[in-house]
């Protein structure tokens, strides 16, 4: 039999320092999507070391997989972590403060390598015990790359494919050590856009010259935000968000174009193609009632994250049992979006959330801040919970 909850805790004290050391490490050496080839590195050097059986490398760029076979015959199962970073000028002056300019890990992945690391450590100790195969998925380009969906297109999930897959993220919202998990909906999903509007530039004491595209754009902006208010099914969350708009040099000038760019957040996939829609008809149509034209970027993202309720249920299960009802929660769906729906399209799955918040200790600046840093302690739950789920899915699915 696999160890018995407090056994696997024991375990993950013992080597919860070497954990620290490794996302201290990735920390100060953190690289951007697609570009992880040291982090790629070191996660192969770590998993040779375990002896695991095979360590793919190279897959979608930078991605590593790599497979623990159990000595007993089983299902599969997956776990991930990403791996970028972000390009943010790290502000914390800590000891393991990045020492790469302009680049930082500002949202909790080299916190995940290092838990999906320490995890790999745990069921290779348990290899024997283990009634069927693990797949460790350490994945590039989380942050807008879609790395996930380049590694499913790369064909990760051929051979083996796996039965269930299941990841997690470090949440600075939730206490330290406090595991969210949800039934259905975890994280919405995105798609962008950028948007160029050609006027006629001329004089800002004569508009009646000029097709001013900053009026149009402002326009088509308010506009757009009708799409959720009178085009989504109002139970369902979505929202429409600009995040640019460039337009003009001097004050006195009328410029000949304009451009904004932005996302759109939804849950359904009719409610990204109602956006899609609506979208291109408003831009188009406001354009051409001003005499101006629209040239738009419309960029399918990921869909929304949903988990399968049978997989949360094992999450939640190995949560209780590994630190009883007061530590597991019942989440409430994340506004951002994360491309590990990307595996769940094809295998059932949960994606949850571990707790790193800590007031008392400083930490609690949100990802994607340049303050942003974890209570580390969390990170023992987050070990804890990956290699448990993975024991006690195989052990359920005998």
């Amino acid at each position: 039999m696999v160890a018995a909850p407090p056994d696997l805790l024991r375990d993950v004290d013992e080597i919860l320092p070497g954990v620290v050391a490794d996302r201290r490490f990735l920390h100060q050496h953190p690289e951007l999507a697609l570009q992880e080839y040291e982090t790629s590195r070191f996660i192969v050097d770590r998993l040779t070391q375990l002896g695991f059986d095979e360590v793919r490398t190279g897959i979608a760029n930078t991605g590593v997989v790599g497979i623990l076979r159990g000595g007993q015959p089983g299902k599969t199962v997956a776990l991930r972590a990403d791996m970028d970073a972000l390009p943010i000028d790290e502000e914390n002056e800590v000891e393991y403060k990045s020492t790469v300019s302009g680049v930082m890990h500002a949202c909790g992945h080299d916190a995940h390598v290092s838990m999906l690391l320490g995890a790999a450590r745990l069921l290779t100790e348990r290899k024997a015990d283990l009634p069927g195969t693990v797949m460790f998925i350490f994945q590039p380009g989380e942050e807008g790359a879609g790395g996930a969906k380049k590694m499913v297109e790369a064909g990760i999930f051929n051979d083996p494919k796996p039965d269930a897959v299941f990841g997690l993220h470090i949440w600075q919202d939730t206490p330290s050590g406090v595991v969210e998990v949800m039934d259905t909906v975890a994280m919405s999903g995105i798609d962008a856009f950028q948007v160029t509007i050609t006027g006629k530039g001329g004089h800002g004491a004569q508009p009646h010259t000029t097709i001013d595209p900053i009026v149009v754009g402002a326009s088509i902006v308010n506009a757009l935000h009708t799409i959720v208010s009178r085009s989504f099914d109002p139970v369902l969350p979505g929202v429409v968000t600009l995040g640019t708009f460039h337009a003009g040099q001097a004050s006195n000038v009328i410029p000949a174009t304009a451009s904004f760019s932005g996302t759109v957040r939804f849950v359904q996939p009719e409610q990204a193609a109602v956006a899609r829609e609506r979208f291109e008809s408003l831009v188009l149509g406001i354009a051409a009632s001003f005499g101006a034209t629209a040239e738009i970027a419309y960029f399918n993202g990921t869909p929304a994250t949903i988990n399968t309720p049978a997989m949360a249920q094992v999450v939640r299960e190995t949560g209780i049992a590994l630190f009883g009802e007061d530590r597991v929660i019942e989440g409430k769906m994340k506004g951002p979006s994360e491309d590990f729906s990307e595996f769940m399209q094809l295998v059932p799955g949960c994606y949850f959330f571990v707790g790193s918040r800590n007031e008392s200790k400083g930490y609690i600046w949100g990802h994607h801040h340049p303050k942003f840093d974890i209570d580390e302690d969390a990170m023992a739950t987050g070990v804890s919970m990956l290699a448990g789920t993975a024991m006690r899915y195989l052990e359920t699915q005998r």
